[in-house]
């Protein structure tokens, strides 16, 4: 342990409390934007797709680094990583509060990714060295939640703020939380000891990041420039040669920065697939709602923001209890309820049209926000539960790295499926809203509602046969 003392014993609330709240504001600034991305495509003058930059941008840096953070962590202390992500994360938010350009908001949110990576990709293995066993899996079961948390209460709070204030105060309230975060940590958290002096896998990182950054970056620009174009082809086959390449490396690496072992374990890898499968579809219905909700039933940003409290409020209530009954019941029946009812909400949502009812949309939404109540803290215990004692720590990077996979996977799916059935419908190429043709984004909205309860119907299934497999092993 980095500081093996009383004293953070009886700190470990208060680190729980600091760890917890920034996982919260960096999970929170993956989609607190998406309720202002109408007014921020008006306002710095780009399209709808483009706008959905600033959400990928920071997931994307995120996703490529943070088992670079994790494993940097573990070499050079936990403590000290994850305090400079905090440095780097509230500076980020400061650049992004004071752009006054579309190329400077997403440099600095790029900034802002960096910091929240090493913040995320360190957070489980603090929790872990200053929790005793006992109280291990209570609190990464709440430090679950704030994830969860953090991605639904994102478009509500959005909403409050920039109907209160202008959109670059989404950023600065990060300001006073980080400094705050850093001060407490350097007065609670484990100090951090001697680097260990083992060698970090560069490697392997330079590899991940490239093959990241190939898959996604040809996803999400295939839509503009065709998939056909020479440039997205050859992203292609860029991670088609660099991701089983750094499969293979990490395979042959004594201390590697992705420990393949860990996917030996059949209910760890199932764990880990569901939690991808949950954060695709969750996300992708956060990143079109705002635009339903504003552009389609034309309401203001404040009274979407309120709509979407729904989320929150019902995922606060939700994901205790089902905590809770994850130790009395067992943690793999509430996954198939959750995943089930996550599922039925969202193939409800597909059938939203531009004259449906508002209380038809708050049930839908609290029906797919009960299911990820339901499954949400079940399943971070269960990934956690399955991973041998000297892997906690790397666990926990593994965890938060397929939870933001998962999200800009979901961000990025959104957006392709909406334009290509947008493009489909009205007979040419669409990159934004069409103002008078609401039929065109419902017709395109439909289509990413019913692949995401599909894909949540997929979770329901891995988790059907583990339920099952474990039954029959006793």
């Amino acid at each position: 342990m980095e500081e093996s003392n009383e004293k953070v014993y009886k700190n470990r609330m208060l680190i729980l409390i600091n760890v917890v709240l920034l996982t919260f504001m960096a999970t929170l600034d993956s989609s607190i934007v998406n309720v202002a991305l109408p007014q921020m495509s008006h306002i710095l003058l780009v399209s709808s797709e483009s706008i959905a930059w600033v959400v990928t941008i920071y997931l994307l840096v995120v996703v490529g680094t943070i088992l670079i953070f994790g494993r940097l962590g573990d070499i050079v202390g936990k403590t000290r990583i994850f305090l400079y992500g905090v440095l780097v994360f509230t500076a980020g938010s400061l650049l992004c509060g004071i752009s006054n350009s579309f190329l400077q908001l997403i440099i600095s949110r790029a900034i802002q990714g960096l910091g929240a990576a090493a913040a995320m990709g360190t957070n489980q293995g603090i929790i872990t060295e200053v929790f005793p066993v006992h109280e291990r899996g209570k609190a990464l079961g709440i430090s679950g939640t704030s994830v969860a948390l953090g991605s639904m209460a994102g478009p509500p709070l959005g909403g409050l703020i920039i109907h209160s204030f202008a959109w670059e105060y989404i950023f600065l309230i990060n300001v006073p939380i980080g400094i705050i975060v850093y001060a407490l940590g350097i007065r609670t958290l484990p100090k951090a000891g001697k680097a260990t002096g083992e060698k970090f896998d560069v490697k392997g990182a330079v590899l991940f990041c490239i093959s990241i950054a190939s898959l996604f970056l040809s996803l999400i620009l295939g839509k503009s420039y065709g998939y056909g174009n020479p440039v997205i082809v050859a992203g292609v086959l860029v991670f088609l040669v660099s991701f089983p390449l750094f499969l293979f490396l990490e395979n042959r690496t004594k201390v590697p920065l992705l420990p393949l072992s860990l996917f030996k374990n059949s209910l760890f890898s199932i764990s880990i697939l569901c939690a991808f499968l949950s954060f695709v579809a969750i996300s992708s219905s956060t990143i079109i709602l705002p635009f339903y909700l504003q552009d389609t039933l034309k309401y203001s940003p404040a009274f979407t923001g309120i709509i979407l409290m729904v989320s929150p409020v019902v995922l606060a209530v939700v994901a205790p209890v089902s905590g809770h009954l994850s130790d009395k019941i067992g943690s793999e029946i509430l996954t198939f309820l959750g995943l089930i009812f996550t599922g039925i909400g969202l193939g409800l949502m597909s059938t939203l049209t531009e004259t449906s009812d508002l209380g038809y949309l708050i049930a839908y939404l609290a029906i797919m926000s009960v299911g990820n109540g339901l499954f949400q803290s079940p399943n971070n215990s269960l990934t956690m539960s399955t991973a041998p004692k000297n892997m906690l720590g790397i666990c926990g990077s593994v965890n938060a790295l397929i939870r933001n996979l998962g999200m800009i996977s979901g961000v990025s799916f959104a957006v392709v499926i909406l334009y290509s059935r947008m493009s489909h419908k009205i007979g040419y190429n669409v990159t934004n809203y069409i103002v008078g043709r609401d039929d065109i984004f419902i017709y395109g909205m439909k289509w990413v509602y019913i692949i995401a309860a599909l894909i949540c119907a997929v979770g329901a299934l891995l988790t059907a046969l583990r339920l099952y497999n474990r039954k029959i092993k006793k």
